[in-house]
């Protein structure tokens, strides 16, 4: 089997899994209990004086 049809087997069944499992832990860890809290934090940090 070729290289390039090696690699595009494996992007085209695995990665997508992969990169949907990315996206769903992404999307989980946003909408998290208490990311709010940490959300509001970090967009604070630019109006900050030190």
């Amino acid at each position: 089997m070729e290289t390039y049809t090696a690699m595009r087997h494996f992007a085209d069944s695995w990665g997508l899994l992969a990169m949907t499992l990315f996206f769903l832990g992404v999307v989980l860890f946003i909408f998290r209990p208490g990311a709010k809290k940490a959300a509001a934090q970090a967009s604070a940090i630019p109006l900050k004086e030190d």
